[in-house]
């Protein structure tokens, strides 16, 4: 099949390439970082839901132009349209994408993602879900919403609660950033290969004419890199980790940080706690919640679970997502006013609604795409 490259319109920010029986899909916002838009995702969704079942295509690579894969969902934009009293505008990007991540997990033809360079928040959605995860010394990863005003989504409470221990708390409430090699180590990775073979890995992957994942893996084990952590990585500090982010509430956890921090000068504790410090107290107590009760959930479960959430963000016109985006994005300033202030001032109450549906008759819980759940998935009807 001849190679063939589409370039009109909103496609621009999906480059679609045609070579044999796969298809090389490049997000192409090298400025913004590849900050997911509504046309990308849009775009993604639609070939993704016209390639599952066209038996001309046999593979997916997924990868970004530039020096990253894809740095997050455009939030700037959703913030503007919802500061503007359209929140609902703002919520069907985020229906849009959910879906797109639910589709993603449980696709029927193997996905590789190269991961060389950041990969954050949305960036994750498109690429933790999918069966290949392949990074690089390059690799940069982050759930960086906490000091957004926001949690980890696009799914996250679902994969974030399944890293080794408490890992996951520790990614979520911090933002904490992970290399590549971490990325392995921790499971969020399937693969490491150094970036200068990543072209000829690609190539290889073109000859796939099969889905067959097994011989997916087999090619790209052809590819391996030896990688080892860094000293100061913080899967060296598992222990800690496990010992302070198992607590029940994030007053305990940073109890238990600084504790551990009494025993002398140690560079990770003081960032770890002085990145929860900074971050939105809701935020914080909000994502924590809900990466627990990830654990006991399936997928669907949490992409619902984070929608609900997600509405409740929007529709509040002075929410900490609108003041996070004013003082990280827009004047970066980089002194959010949070509200409440502290943790303190946060009752059980006031978490507890971040959770419920939305009390609004205008309102409609997420919709997944039927077709793709599987035997053991949780019934959406039975929330």
């Amino acid at each position: 099949m001849a190679s063939s490259r589409h370039y009109d319109g909103a496609e621009d920010q999906v480059l679609v390439e045609e070579k044999s029986f796969a298809r090389i899909l490049t997000l192409n916002r090298p400025r913004q970082l590849n900050a997911a838009s509504f046309q990308m995702i849009e775009k993604l969704l639609n070939l993704f839901i016209a390639y599952e079942d066209d038996p001309n295509v046999k593979l997916l690579i997924m990868k970004g132009k530039g020096r990253a894969f894809c740095a997050g969902g455009d939030v700037a934009a959703v913030a503007h349209v919802c500061a503007e009293g359209q929140w609902r505008l703002g919520t069907e990007f985020f229906r849009k994408e959910y879906n797109l991540n639910y589709m993603i997990s449980a696709y029927k033809k193997p996905q590789v993602s190269f991961l060389n360079g950041i990969v954050m928040g949305g960036g994750a959605g498109l690429s933790i879900h999918g069966r290949f995860r392949v990074a690089t010394e390059n690799s940069v990863f982050a759930m960086p919403e906490t000091a957004l005003g926001l949690f980890p989504d696009v799914g996250a409470t679902y994969f974030l609660s399944r890293l080794p221990g408490f890992f996951g708390e520790y990614c979520g409430l911090t933002g904490a950033r992970l290399d590549g090699a971490e990325m392995l180590t921790c499971g969020l990775a399937t693969h490491f290969v150094s970036s200068e073979r990543l072209p000829l890995l690609e190539e290889a992957l073109t000859k796939v004419d099969v889905v067959d994942p097994a011989a997916v893996s087999a090619i790209i084990d052809q590819f391996l890199a030896q990688v080892s952590l860094k000293e100061k990585s913080a899967c060296h500090r598992m222990d800690v980790i496990d010992k302070c982010f198992s607590k029940r509430t994030v007053e305990e956890i940073l109890s238990a940080l600084k504790q551990e921090a009494i025993n002398g000068s140690d560079e990770w504790l003081a960032a770890t706690i002085d990145s929860m410090r900074k971050a939105s107290p809701m935020s914080l107590k909000i994502s924590l919640r809900a990466i627990r009760e990830g654990r006991l959930q399936s997928l669907d479960w949490c992409l619902i679970r984070e929608y609900r959430m997600l509405c409740h963000i929007l529709r509040r016109a002075k929410s900490d997502f609108f003041e996070g985006c004013r003082a990280i994005l827009v004047d970066k300033d980089r002194n959010p006013k949070w509200e409440p202030a502290n943790l303190e001032a946060i009752s059980e109450d006031m978490v507890n609604k971040f959770f419920l549906k939305v009390d609004d008759e205008d309102w409609t819980d997420l919709k997944l795409p039927l077709k793709h759940y599987s035997a053991t998935s949780t019934s959406v009807s039975k929330l």
